[in-house]
């Protein structure tokens, strides 16, 4: 153990002080993103399509058993003032770590100690790139071992998961709650420069895994108060805005206007894009979707769909115009957001070839749309528990039964089906993966004069009841549920070549028979923060997760 670590320090002596020696093996080619997700894991969801299905298969049902753990490595946020981390202590233990600093801020409202980990972790040439709120690491891929850690000092401001980074060549793009989106030095996490990307003032969030297309580095943000949503582009070596799409009206005679009580309403009416979408190379697309509309509860936004919130949006990645889109949830009142991740699959529908997109979202509904045109296909619906609709519309939409609105009196709603967890799609199968929440709760309307209430603001809960959470199985042709197994929690999905499944339980990370559910091999790790992943190193693949505040590696026994 002392002899890798020392490699490992070596190998980081090599990055720090001889940097222009490891350029070419720490780089990140653009194209390489283009590729199939196999041997690294590029970006947020692996690759553009969003599927989380690996061609990796050495491990695989027959072996799965003999999975062990290679190495776990504990995290701690960057705290106070100066950022400094204790040293590690201990027989053997390696000397610290460089720790960069930067923000604006004193380091009053940072929170140290464990980090919240959950989002998309980079595996490029042999360096992991994690991030969390404030705070990202490179890490040896092969023993944990930590190279560097950036610890940015926030002024405040709301402060949600860190969704992870962005790479290009030996760019790594990290967003901060409080609003700048920061260029890295991949082999040394020293600051190459900083842009403000939206409002502090307005109380946006950053929290966003920027998305590198090409020459075009994409980038989202949140707002839980009254703001408009938008999408920006900006060029990945200045960080110069190419453009900037937003997601509500902003101008009279805008596409979508008539939809609201007013513009001023549409211009103040949410839509925030938080999460990464897919890219399809040959239409030259990228499909994200939208939030909650802004006040979310209330009346206070007339009677119509309220567009372009709570919808598939695509949008032509060198301009940033919209080509079409498909709305999930007309005229929200749940806070059903639709950013849960569009799946790029192209599969055999109605007896031919389609290039489709697949998506289960908040609201308990599953989606399949052509992802050239955004015309409607199939609705599936999810959920043991779900009641907030009244059927769907001829545009496949569900139609909202007022009733089941938040009310003086209290009404009996379900909760989120899913959420933000990553799903998977395999092709083996044929099968869509999506986790699966069931609680009934009661929604009180606290503040019925819609001019009073603002952001998510005006509603209060109560009386849950949980129904229990599930993993399903979803047959894209007709939306119908093939299989659905319980778990104690949820989290995101991996789907492998090897005919496998991965996916948490509230405990355990756990491997499954991806055409029955069946559980096949688990190790305790605790809480799942993030999706597990997988990569190939030294001929060896790794199954890659987190719990709590601990990063975990799996590999067969040898």
């Amino acid at each position: 153990m002392t002899f890798t670590k020392l490699t490992s320090m070596t190998r980081l002596l090599c990055l720090v002080t001889t940097p222009a020696l490891v350029v070419g093996q720490i780089g990140l080619e653009p194209t390489d993103i283009l590729k199939p997700l196999a041997e690294q894991w590029t970006t947020y969801n692996g690759d553009y399509s969003a599927r989380r299905y690996s061609s990796l298969k050495q491990i695989n049902q027959s072996n799965v058993r003999n999975l062990s753990l290679a190495w776990v490595t504990r995290f701690t946020a960057g705290t106070g003032p100066t950022g400094n981390i204790p040293a590690p202590t201990g027989r053997g233990a390696p000397a610290p770590y460089p720790v960069v600093v930067g923000g604006l801020g004193t380091g009053e409202f940072n929170n140290g100690g464990s980090p919240r980990l959950g989002g998309g972790i980079l595996m490029v040439n042999g360096v992991l790139y994690m991030s969390a709120p404030d705070n990202a690491w490179a890490i040896d891929a092969r023993d944990g071992t930590i190279l560097w850690q950036y610890y940015w000092k926030t002024r405040g401001g709301t402060h949600t998961g860190n969704r992870g980074m962005g790479m290009w060549h030996d760019n790594l793009y990290l967003e901060v709650h409080d609003d700048y989106l920061i260029c890295l030095d991949a082999r040394t996490g020293r600051e190459k420069w900083k842009k403000e990307i939206s409002s502090f003032e307005q109380q946006y969030f950053s929290s966003f895994s920027p998305l590198v297309i090409g020459n075009h580095l994409l980038v989202g943000t949140g707002n839980d108060m009254d703001s408009p949503g938008f999408l920006q582009s900006f060029d990945p070596e200045t960080g110069n805005r190419q453009w900037i799409t937003y997601t509500v009206p902003m101008n009279a005679g805008d596409k979508g206007v008539e939809t609201w009580a007013s513009l001023d309403a549409a211009r103040h009416g949410g839509a925030q894009a938080w999460l990464p979408g897919a890219y399809d190379p040959e239409t030259h697309l990228y499909v994200f979707g939208t939030g909650n509309p802004t006040p979310a509860y209330t009346t206070g936004r007339g009677d119509g769909d309220n567009l372009f919130t709570c919808s598939l949006v695509a949008v032509n990645v060198d301009t940033g115009k919209m080509a079409w889109y498909y709305q999930t949830s007309p005229h929200d009142t749940h806070d059903w957001d639709s950013t849960e991740a569009p799946v790029f699959v192209d599969a055999p529908f109605g007896g031919r070839m389609r290039k489709l997109v697949l998506t289960a979202q908040r609201n308990g509904y599953f989606f399949v749309l052509d992802r050239i045109t955004g015309e409607h296909l199939v609705t599936g619906k999810m959920g043991l528990v779900n009641n907030w609709a009244l059927g769907l519309d001829d545009q496949g939409r569900p139609r909202r039964n007022p009733a089941k609105d938040a009310t003086i009196a209290g009404s009996i709603v379900n909760a989120d089906i899913t959420n933000f967890p990553a799903p998977a799609f395999s092709p083996d199968t044929g099968l869509f993966y999506a986790p699966e929440n069931n609680t009934l709760h009661i929604t009180y309307l606290m503040d019925p004069d819609p001019r009073g209430s603002m952001g998510l603001g005006g509603v209060s809960g109560g009386g849950a009841l949980s129904y229990g959470s599930y993993i399903d199985a979803i047959d894209y042709k007709t939306g119908k549920i093939v299989w659905r197994h319980e778990i104690s929690g949820t989290t995101g999905l991996l789907a492998t070549a090897g005919n496998l499944l991965f996916s948490g339980d509230g405990q355990n990370l756990v491997a499954y028979e991806p055409a029955t559910g069946k559980p096949l091999w688990h190790s305790r790790i605790g809480t799942a923060g993030n999706a597990p992943e997988t990569y190939l190193l030294d001929g060896r693949q790794y199954i890659l997760a987190t719990g709590g505040d601990q990063l975990f590696a799996f590999v067969l026994n040898q």
